[in-house]
């Protein structure tokens, strides 16, 4: 069987993997890099820059607390930047070579669907390959969402794919939304020293994950000197030659927000467009539509990924692109999207899965919650990272756990946990019957549980 992949991020070229592995042949199409928008101008740049900085943060504000004196600190930001691209470099080449090992073709262009059962490739060079095939995945992407605000087109109002390669840091930056992109980025330069402005149209940031988890992050935010102002709205920029004014709405009054840059952070949309969509007759609206195997309406064409909307993140592109493939060839593979982590790599870290308090009183269903705060936990008090807690929500009805929520350090690894008491349908008691080692930062989880139907132990009677 010859199955086609168009686009090579998380969720094509591990679809491409997939598909070689149980004998078909592959042939992956990308426009400009293996390994797309999260290993080469997304997730992985942008924690490798995360990592420093928190290092760099925590020797400095607490190294003597912890037994560490270091002189003139600083952080070389050109050393930086090479390592984030040696690391790019490094993990898009180690793809490149798991792709060749399975016998993957893999073509640099432009695909555009010219038939049902072909595509045209338009290379850098001009010229163009055709390629048949008996089905396609399509694994497009997303692209920064780029709203029409009077002034957007100026000088130094970027995106996070631009933001990723400065020459130097800026003084002052404004962060248009406050969702996960803009409050990595927020904690990341607010650490080294940059004066950061986040501007948000929703009452909070990070409003998708539990709301108590995410007033942690809030908190440690506005304790850098990070401004976060919310129920706001930008309503235009003006380049002058001092920077950038951004003039916003909010509760209090209009005001004036001064900036060397502009990151706009509003999100991502689909890549639908010059994809040749409309010569086969795929549905698609601002995001292709598909099924639950991920079939679109053309039976032998299928779509994974943030270009089908929902669920923007690559572990799910990466889920989905494996269920296609199984779909195509074993034709029986479903993902169960309760059990895809949020995370967010600041500090405190936050993570979440399954449903948040706000979702489950939402569907009015009789719960209970068990709370652990990391004060009161031995790795936390060792790593001197205590603001935080972990949190349980659980069916009464049934003692499912419904959801995970965490802030805190290691929570991004740890909801793993969570993740896999959701698939399992575990309930509660399965937490607590199982033994968490000593010291770690896990066992907050456990007295978490501790804490649904009953009381931590570590915790003094209340």
């Amino acid at each position: 069987m010859k199955i086609l992949i168009l686009g090579g991020g998380p969720g094509g070229y591990v679809a491409a993997i997939k598909a070689a592995q149980l004998g078909a042949e592959v042939t992956l199409v990308e426009k400009k890099y293996i390994g797309g928008t999260c290993l080469n101008v997304g997730c992985i740049p942008t924690k490798v820059l995360l990592n420093t900085t928190d290092l760099y943060h925590t020797i400095k504000k607490d190294g003597e607390k912890i037994g560490l004196k270091a002189d003139n600190l600083s952080v070389d930001w050109q050393k930086l930047m090479e390592r984030k691209t040696n690391i790019t470099q490094s993990l898009v080449g180690g793809v490149e070579g798991v792709l060749s090992s399975y016998g993957v073709e893999v073509i640099f262009g432009e695909g555009r669907f010219t038939s049902k059962n072909q595509l045209k490739v338009k290379k850098e060079d001009g010229t163009s390959d055709t390629i048949d095939f008996d089905k396609a995945i399509i694994a497009s992407g997303s692209q920064p969402a780029v709203p029409p605000i009077p002034g957007i087109d100026g000088e130094n109002i970027l995106t996070s794919r631009e933001i990723l390669s400065l020459e130097k840091l800026p003084k002052s930056l404004c962060i248009v939304g406050g969702g996960v992109i803009g409050c990595e980025f927020a904690s990341l330069f607010s650490r080294l020293g940059v004066e950061v402005t986040i501007i948000e149209m929703l009452p909070g940031i990070v409003q998708n994950m539990d709301v108590e988890i995410v007033q942690y992050l809030d908190f440690e935010l506005r304790n850098e000197g990070v401004e976060i102002l919310t129920n706001s709205k930008v309503e235009k920029f003006n380049s002058t030659s001092e920077g950038i004014e951004i003039s916003a709405t909010t509760p209090n009054g209009d005001k004036i927000v001064k900036s060397d840059i502009v990151l706009l952070s509003i999100g991502r949309k689909p890549v639908v467009e010059n994809l040749g969509l409309d010569n086969i007759g795929i549905k698609y609206n601002k995001s292709i539509e598909i099924n639950k195997k991920f079939q679109t309406n053309v039976p032998n064409i299928y779509a994974i990924g943030d270009c089908t909307g929902g669920v923007m993140l690559a572990h799910a592109a990466s889920a989905q692109g494996i269920a296609a493939v199984e779909n195509i060839i074993k034709n029986g593979s479903k993902m169960d999207f309760k059990t895809v982590p949020y995370c967010v790599y600041t500090k405190p870290e936050v993570a979440s899965v399954g449903m948040t308090e706000e979702q489950v009183k939402e569907k009015s269903i009789n719960y209970s919650v068990g709370k652990f705060p990391l004060m009161s936990n031995a790795k936390s008090l060792i790593l001197g990272e205590t603001e935080g807690m972990v949190k349980f929500i659980v069916d009464n009805s049934t003692d499912e756990i419904l959801g995970m929520h965490m802030a805190g350090p290691k929570a991004t690894e740890l909801i793993v946990e969570g993740a896999l008491a959701l698939r399992l349908e575990a309930t509660i008691d399965e937490i607590l019957t199982t033994i968490h080692a000593h010291p770690t930062v896990g066992e907050a989880l456990h007295e978490a549980a501790h804490g649904v139907h009953g009381y931590p132990i570590h915790l003094p009677k209340q």
